[in-house]
């Protein structure tokens, strides 16, 4: 909870920070990493910083985070904590780097501010930042604890599997030949992989097979004529390299984009693009588990020959005693399947539904807010989105 004293400042300086946080967040990271060159090497997405989308998303969240402190004191936005934690702990983020962040942030706001930054202006923000900050160091404790594995694991590639011209499954088991712990379907892994300049790059990708199959598979999208760009690099790494018998450093599986257990309850699980891959897990858990609820399955891409894991989406919903698969593409619609974008307009949503939305943001706004429309409770309404979170408050 924040002090009174604190809430007061923080409410009067909110809009002039808010109003700064780009520039802010702009000068934090070039000046952390300027001190700290490591961090950009082997912790943060060098494609994302390239694009801004990490510096965007770093200002809103901090932006959402003091305004919730204001307007709902008594509560923490927990959901928006649980999904930085989920990302942070795949990273292996430790306590100790949040004072790094805490020097180089604070070093920022000064230097945007200048004179407005009093010491009752820095000290109410402080606490802003380090309630913050001790309430994800907490989460992810917990989540390091809760794992049971190693930060970083060595697998061998057992079996690589061309889904279309740009999207490879690779199919893993533990390089150390243990055990392989479960995981829950729609959850993510860290990739480390190195690179030609001695960075060691990482990646989340879903698990896209099977939670109790006895190996670790990942479904990963090649970011074509952009092998040298930092927001291809990783991908593009591990289509022209790795093969049946290569090793990858694997994280242990976070995410909170996961099936509750409601087995009679209607779903929906609507995806574009690569965004199948945590979907196609539900399907096969839920076949796995006998869900006797309705299923919906939603899907759009572009056109057939680039929707990865088609068949195992139709054969695990084929498992289902009431599923039905709907199907959109841009070009090349096949009968049976309908041309343009994903529209529920013809699409049954049965009362109570519990959606899972993952793709490219404009695809997940329009889904959400047509199954509003259609009487789906936000709450009920959940998404995982690729890269820095963008749409944090959406839920």
């Amino acid at each position: 909870m924040l002090s009174d004293s604190s809430a007061a400042v923080v409410r009067a300086t909110l809009p002039a920070v808010g109003a700064s946080l780009d520039e802010i967040t702009e000068r934090f990271y070039s000046g952390m990493f300027a001190a700290r060159p490591e961090l950009l090497r082997d912790l943060f997405n060098r494609g994302n910083q390239a694009a801004g989308t990490q510096r965007r998303a770093l200002a809103a969240s901090i932006a959402a985070f003091a305004a919730h402190l204001l307007d709902h004191p008594e509560q923490r936005p927990d959901a928006m904590l649980s999904r930085i934690a989920h990302k942070h702990a795949s990273l292996g983020v430790r306590p100790e780097q949040y004072a790094i962040v805490h020097e180089h942030l604070f070093a920022a706001i000064a230097d945007v501010l200048g004179d407005a930054v009093t010491p009752e202006v820095a000290a109410a923000w402080d606490e802003v930042y380090w309630l913050m900050a001790h309430a994800l160091t907490a989460l992810e404790k917990r989540l390091y604890e809760e794992s049971g594995e190693p930060t970083w694991r060595r697998w061998e590639v057992v079996e690589r599997v061309a889904e279309t011209a740009d999207v490879a499954t690779f199919r893993l088991r533990p390089a150390d030949g243990g055990p392989v712990p479960g995981f829950r379907a729609g959850q993510y892994v860290s990739v480390r992989v190195p690179l030609a300049d001695g960075a060691r790059q990482i990646r989340q990708y879903s698990l896209s097979g099977a939670p109790g199959a006895g190996l670790r598979q990942i479904s990963v999208k090649r970011v074509r004529g952009e092998a040298a760009a930092p927001d291809g690099e990783v991908s593009n790494h591990l289509h022209a390299h790795l093969r049946r018998g290569d090793a990858l450093e694997l994280s242990a599986p976070y995410g909170d984009l996961v099936l509750g257990d409601a087995p009679g309850t209607p779903l929906l699980l609507a995806s574009a693009g690569i965004g199948v891959t945590p979907v196609a897990a539900m399907l096969a858990r839920l076949a796995e588990d006998g869900h006797r609820g309705p299923v919906t399955v939603v899907h759009g891409d572009r056109s057939p020959a680039e929707h990865a894991l088609r068949a195992e989406q139709e054969a695990y919903a084929g498992k289902l005693a009431d599923a039905a698969v709907h199907l959109w593409y841009e070009q090349d619609a096949p009968a049976g399947a309908r041309t343009g974008y994903v529209d529920l307009a013809e699409v049954p949503v049965a009362p109570g539904t519990r959606a899972y939305l993952c793709g490219p943001l404009p695809f997940m706004r329009s889904v959400r807010a047509q199954l509003i429309d259609r009487g789906v409770a936000p709450a009920d309404i959940h998404y995982e989105v690729f890269g820095p979170d963008l749409w944090l408050g959406a839920n």
